[in-house]
This record gives structure tokens, sequence and C-alpha cells, in this order.
């Protein structure tokens, strides 16, 4: 990026500045990037999963977020700059971005080529059969969940429940009104007002995940960090010839090994929740998940050795998979509660979309995000020592672990 800039800024003062500025910028659209896709990831898998399917599509999307983060701190813990290819692009920083981009690639291009579909067309047998909203999975192409016909002949129609955050809902049947598509769009307007008349039981889930969310990132931004400050006792203001900042750099390389251990533990709890689901529920895996990652955080604090740092480490994907799975499969509980209770009712439709709660959940993450960024470092300062860090992170999971406790409403 330094060489990029400075082939672009003649005057060597402006030149850090400028490359600041753009790596900055690019930080933060990358950032963006990331959280934006959880919640149409999340809806799509609502979409094209049947009830018993979502639960298990939730465990395998933790999976492969898990290997995925693993393939990341491991590129990042690994020392490039005297490999052959660290010495070809320049430095170990180019190498890193280097397998970013070619990992983007390729997964951003299979990922274009891979999901075939086709929207209805506006023909009165379509309208006839479903809702001019819903989306044709195409049959030949059946992903082994049970939700799409394996007959080519008779396609899936599944209503899309990302149409509350933008597609049109159809107010008046086509059996009313043949020639006729009487539809509204959703606004700002209606959107904040989907989220103000939110249920409580929603509220309250969406609160636990904020909760949580906020312990996850206090520990993960600042930990590499802590593993050079407090476990290495290095400092990251010194000379970078000296001693105290090799020792630094040292401790964020073992930290970025821990952060990998954080996402393999993520990988292989997300597969042993299965197991774990049919003895505690999903509000007692919620709970266990708040509980194992505020000890094993407070444990790390209290005892700030690289061994039984790296050892809790796997506590962090205990809370990481207990993220990405629970608080969906808690959303997707009560949507099938509320689909029952609308056909005992004699209405075919919930009122409520499922991508309108998805994307209340994925906005606790960048709220979370906010507090972090505004409130830990004003308790660092306080406090002289980036070991708050971790300690923050502990109580605010434990907190979690209380209002899960006394809030979260669990639907057998």
């Amino acid at each position: 990026m330094r060489c990029f800039v400075a082939e672009l800024i003649v005057d060597r003062s402006q030149r850090s500045t400028w490359a600041i500025v753009v790596v900055m910028l690019g930080v933060v659209l990358f950032d963006f990037a990331a959280d934006f896709i959880e919640g149409p990831i999340k809806a799509y898998l609502f979409d094209v999963c049947s009830h018993q399917d979502k639960e298990r599509g939730l465990h395998y999307h933790a999976l492969l977020t898990g290997l995925g983060g693993a393939f990341g701190y491991l590129v990042g813990a690994m020392d490039w700059g005297h490999s052959v290819l660290g010495q070809l692009l320049g430095s170990e920083y180019q190498v890193i971005f280097f397998f970013t981009a070619l990992t983007w690639s390729i997964f951003l291009t299979v990922h274009l080529f891979s999901i075939p579909e086709e929207p209805l067309g506006k023909d009165q047998s379509a309208s006839e059969s479903s809702r001019p909203d819903a989306l044709r999975i195409l049959g030949s192409h059946c992903n082994g969940y049970g939700t799409m016909s394996k007959d080519t002949s008779v396609p899936d129609l599944r209503p899309r429940s990302f149409s509350a955050l933008g597609e049109a809902n159809s107010l008046t049947s086509s059996a009313k009104q043949p020639n006729e598509e009487a539809q509204e769009r959703m606004t700002i307007r209606s959107l904040m007002k989907a989220f103000i008349n939110m249920p409580k039981h929603y509220r309250c889930l969406c609160v636990s995940h904020l909760l949580g969310w906020t312990a996850f990132l206090c520990n993960m931004l600042f930990f590499t960090d802590f593993m050079g400050q407090i476990v290495y006792k290095g400092n990251p203001y010194a000379e970078h010839n000296s001693t105290a900042y090799l020792t630094y750099e040292r401790g964020v390389e073992v930290g970025c090994w821990g952060l990998c251990i954080n996402a393999v533990s993520s990988a292989l709890y997300s597969y042993v929740q299965r197991f774990l689901l049919q003895y505690i529920g999903l509000k007692g895996l919620y709970f266990v998940g708040y509980f194992v990652f505020g000890i094993g955080t407070s444990l790390i604090g209290l005892f700030p050795n690289v061994i039984t740092t790296l050892i809790l480490c796997s506590v962090f994907g205990v809370m990481s998979s207990t993220l990405y799975t629970v608080p969906f499969n808690l959303i997707a509980e009560y949507q099938r509660e509320e689909q029952e209770k609308m056909t005992m009712q004699g209405h075919s439709e919930s009122p409520r979309g499922t991508g309108v709660d998805c994307a209340a959940l994925t906005c606790m993450i960048q709220l979370a995000q906010i507090i972090v960024g505004v409130g830990l470092g004003a308790l660092v300062n306080l406090a002289g020592s980036v070991i708050v860090v971790v300690l923050s992170a502990s109580t605010a999971s434990l907190l979690g672990c209380v209002f899960i406790a006394l809030f979260i409403r669990y639907v057998e």
C-alpha cells in the first residue's frame, strides 16, 4: 500500500498520512461487507431449508466459518518474511493480502455460479400456485437438504423471507385480483416500525446477542495486543530493533496461533452442539456458551501465562459457535411457533419476515463494535493496562448468562 501511495504522492511528508487514510477506508469497507453479509446468509438459509434442516444448516455455516477463520489466522501467524513468496512480493504483509485477495476471488466466483435460480414469471399458473414474490429453486440442483423437489417437472416454490427487507409484498391474492398486483414496498419508516413493534422475546434475544458480541469483541479485537504486552511482557512503543519490541512482536505471532486454536475449536464445537442439543436444549446451549467464555476469559486475566492462555483459547471458539448458531435457531423456533398460531387462526402467512429478525440480530454486531470501540479504549487508559480487556469480556459474558437465564424464552 505504501508503494502504491508513493507512486501517486510525491511529497514524502504526506505519504504516510494518505497511506493510513487508504488503509482505514479499505478496512472499514471490508469489515462492513463481512458483517453485512451475515443477515442475508441466514435469511437465505432459512428460505431454502425446511424447519428441520435450518438447525443443520446453521451448524454447517458455523463449521465452515470456523475453518475459514483457522485458515485466515494461520496465514497471519506464519512468518512469510523469509519465505520465497515474501521475497518475491516484498514483505509478509503483501503475502497476507495476496492470499486474502486470492481466497476472496475464488469463493466469490464459486458463489456467483453455484446457486442457479429464476424469479417466478407472472403467468396465471404461477400466480395461482404461489405468491408473486416467491422464488423458484431449480429442482435439478437439489442440495440434499430435502427442501427441494427431486422431480424436475414440479419446481419447489418457497416464499422469500427477505421480502420484508425490500422486496414487494403482495397485499391481495391473485385469486381476488388476477389482473392487478397491489404491492407495498418496505420503507425506512415501515422498517423502523417493524423494529419498534418487535415482540418482547425477540427484543430480549437482541439484547443478549448484543451482550455476547460485546464480550466476544472485547477479547478478540485486542487479544494479540494482550498477548504481546501482558503475557510476553513486551512493549509496542519501544524502538523497533529493541528486545522489548521484538518480544512484543513474538507475543503477537503467538496470539495469532491462539486465534487459530479459537477458530478450530469453533468448527469442532459447532459439530458437538448437535449432540448437546438433545440434552440441554437451545437455551441451555446459549447459557453454556456464555458461561464457558466468561469463566475462560477471567482465568486468562488472572493467570496470564503462555500455556494457560493458549489452552483457554478454545473457549473463544465455544462462544463464536454459540453466537453464530443458537440465536438464529431460536428465531427459527419463534417463527415456527408464530406460523403454527397463524395456521390455527386460518392465515397462511406470518406477519413478520425472517429477514427483519436476522437483520435485527446482525445490527447488534455493529452496535457492539461501536460500544467496544468507544468504551474500551477509555477503560484501558483508566486502568493503565490491557488486562482490563479480558476482564471486561468476562464481565459482559457473565452478565449475558444472567440475562439469558432470566429473560430468554425457549420454545419446546
